[in-house]
Formats: C-alpha cells, sequence, structure tokens
C-alpha cells in the first residue's frame, strides 16, 4: 500500500484487513486506487456509491501453492451444517495478526463450493459464523466492491 497507510506489521494482507477492519468501524482515510483501497473508500462514502455499504468482502489466498482459502464453519443454531466458503467480512485483526473473519454466502450457495467461482457474489449476506486465522499463512488478499451484507 501507498499513501495513507495506517499499519506496518510486516505482512501485506494483515495490514490490509486492518486497515479494511478500521474503515468498517468508520476510523480509517484513504489516497490509493488499489482494488482494496477503493472498495474501502466505497465503504466510507468518500465515492458517489457508498450510501449504505458496510462490508468488503474479500478472499484470501495461502502462501502455499497460493491457492484460495476457504473457510468452514457452523452456525450455532443449525450445528449439524456446516458450510464453506472463500469470501469473510473482516470482524477483527489483532497486533499479531490474528483475525476474526466472517463467512459470506449467498442464501442457496453449495454448501462446499470447489472454488470461488463456484460461489455466488450478487447478493452476500453475513452468516453469523465466524473463524479465527493467522494471516501470516497468506501472500494476497483480493477485495470486491463494498456491499451491504446485513440487508
Amino acid at each position: 500500500m501507498g499513501c495513507g497507510k495506517h499499519f506496518d506489521t510486516g505482512n501485506c494482507v494483515c495490514d490490509i484487513l486492518k486497515e479494511i477492519e478500521d474503515a468498517q468501524n468508520d476510523i480509517v482515510e484513504n489516497c490509493c486506487d488499489t482494488s482494496c483501497e477503493q472498495s474501502i473508500s466505497d465503504l466510507l462514502g468518500e465515492t458517489d456509491n457508498g450510501n449504505g455499504l458496510d462490508t468488503v468482502p474479500v478472499l484470501l489466498y495461502c502462501k502455499d501453492g497460493c491457492k484460495p482459502f476457504k473457510g468452514f464453519g457452523a452456525h450455532p443454531r443449525n450445528i449439524e451444517k456446516v458450510r464453506g466458503s472463500f469470501y469473510f467480512r473482516v470482524k477483527h485483526v489483532d497486533d499479531d495478526c490474528c483475525a476474526t473473519l466472517e463467512l459470506l454466502r449467498e442464501f442457496g450457495d453449495d454448501d462446499n463450493p470447489k472454488n470461488p467461482v463456484d460461489q455466488q457474489t450478487g447478493k452476500l449476506r453475513a452468516t453469523g459464523i465466524c473463524i479465527t486465522v493467522d494471516l501470516n499463512c497468506f501472500c494476497h488478499v483480493t477485495c470486491l466492491p463494498a456491499i451491504n451484507a446485513f440487508d
């Protein structure tokens, strides 16, 4: 990241997710035009598209083999139904780059998509299913345009 960098953990994926976390809490300022920077700007309402947006969906790529990361979890009210997703909402990132991520899914999606393009992204929604990850295990982050995940 360039100008406006607020974090310097030594891990660029961690730095981006920390910035997204802050943006989702209306704290961060941006001045770059990368995909993540644009999504953060949209989330903060710095462009015409920012009204009603609350989430920057992210995809993460594992260091080994640079494959998209898929998280799994089950909601407490439906513990027998384990679901997977490649898309996440940043809930929290601590100083050690340990992150809590919420799975984002579209209603009716396959419970175990094989890759990100198998998942619908038009109406991604918060699931209430959260996982904890070590961001030091990732080498790449892709941001989708900001959305409202709580409609």
